[in-house]
């Protein structure tokens, strides 16, 4: 389910230093599958050469108008109608101002200007420095881009190439990537707000020890993130984990059960979809010790009482939101053995439309699963994959069974 490959991009450089970066991106986009056309204007080759480019895409780059490869010498009609999409990576706060302006002086400029807009999404990843992102000029200028149907990919902040520090970054190439791709994954959840739990719980003993479990939050980030995709606004109570937060993602992080519920509840009342992903502890010490346990020597060991903790998918999924199908919840269930019978039980007692249930240990913490989705009329499986495709996958049919239920109200 990779939205790139197959795709046609025009890749356009114009001046920056961020064009360096630029080299990455194209190197990614030939990775993931897509053939790619560089257009470069004179202040791009300041910074990088034609024949890098070259060599990255393997095509031959275009810079000028004028250049006679062209049969109809018309190289800004010809490459424009090729494109899936026009990606302008660097985009310099001059380019940005010229396409405001409908300025069209040189190739890369002429070619955004004559592209079908219907049919050629122009996608811009602006590069510059602090001081000219936040120009009111500037700001100015995207609004206008955006106004005429330009997609404006963000910017990163951190340390700029002139010393400064700030907002006006290109994004990284990764970032660059997963944007493209975002763009070209179907909105099949366009308009809903998704609230998605993800990764362990940590039940304190006493300041240095806890009670945990072996999930990674993998599953659960990559399904915020297939969500995002799909045209959700996506919220994500992670557990302790060391996951990077999926790109336009809002991420809250908590430690235990509680901080968990305790976030969950008041979200749960703006959601329209709720994926319970996380592997919260059912019990906690009753007692937190207030300093670390020590052994004294004489070979007694400490006794423990739990608590059970509060069970937030039951709570959500018997709320009035759920209850009126408002809010759509799906459950997930990790079993050791069983997966069918203890999936369909939980499911039950939960009294969820989904539950989505994986055997473990084998798959905590690997890149790759294989799920059981059990409903009301049966089970049926999706076949091990990344959790990457698992995820859309998922996401797909969350898509389609919410949308049949809301049709059947």
């Amino acid at each position: 389910m990779n939205a790139i490959a197959g795709k046609h991009i025009v890749l356009g450089l114009t001046g920056g230093i961020a064009c360096y970066k630029a080299a990455e991106f194209c190197r990614a986009l030939v990775k993931a599958g897509a053939s790619v056309q560089v257009v470069m204007t004179q202040a791009a080759e300041q910074f990088i050469t034609p024949v890098t480019m070259q060599a990255l895409s393997n095509r031959p780059v275009y810079s000028s108008q004028w250049d006679v490869r062209a049969d109809n010498n018309m190289a800004h009609i010809n490459l424009s109608r090729e494109a899936d999409a026009i990606v302008v990576a660097p985009c310099s706060a001059d380019f940005i101002a010229r396409l405001a302006h409908g300025a069209a002086d040189d190739l890369l400029a002429l070619m955004c200007l004559a592209r079908p807009v219907e049919r050629v999404p122009l996608l811009l990843a602006p590069a510059m420095n602090r001081e000219m992102w936040a120009h009111p000029a500037t700001q100015r200028n995207l609004v206008q881009v955006q106004q005429d149907g330009a997609v404006v990919l963000g910017v990163g902040s951190g340390d700029q190439a002139c010393g400064e520090t700030g907002d006006g970054r290109m994004l990284e190439p990764q970032e660059l990537l997963e944007e493209a791709g975002a763009f070209f994954q179907p909105k099949l959840l366009a308009g809903q707000q998704m609230l998605v739990t993800a990764g362990p719980t940590f039940e304190a003993i006493d300041p240095v020890r806890g009670i945990t479990n072996h999930s990674s939050g993998k599953m659960g980030f990559a399904i915020a993130r297939a969500a995002r995709e799909a045209g959700a606004e996506v919220t994500l109570v992670a557990g302790p984990v060391s996951l990077p937060t999926p790109r336009g993602v809002r991420r809250i992080d908590v430690v235990s059960a509680q901080n968990m519920y305790d976030a969950v509840i008041p979200l749960a009342r703006d959601a329209s979809i709720f994926v319970a992903a996380a592997a919260v502890a059912d019990w906690r010490p009753d007692r937190a010790a207030q300093e670390k346990i020590k052994k004294d020597g004489s070979g007694a060991t400490p006794t423990l009482g739990f608590a059970e903790n509060p069970d937030i998918l039951a709570t959500v999924a018997q709320s009035e939101r759920a209850r009126s199908g408002a809010l759509y919840c799906v459950g997930f269930a990790a079993e050791s053995h069983d997966l069918l019978v203890h999936a369909t039980a939980k499911r039950a007692r939960k009294g969820v439309p989904l539950l989505v249930g994986n055997i473990g240990p084998a798959t905590f913490g690997q890149d790759d699963n294989a799920l059981l989705l059990v409903d009301a009329h049966g089970h049926s499986e999706l076949a091990r994959a990344s959790k990457r495709v698992l995820a859309q996958q998922l996401v797909a049919e969350i898509a389609a069974r919410r949308s049949s239920t809301r049709s059947e109200e």
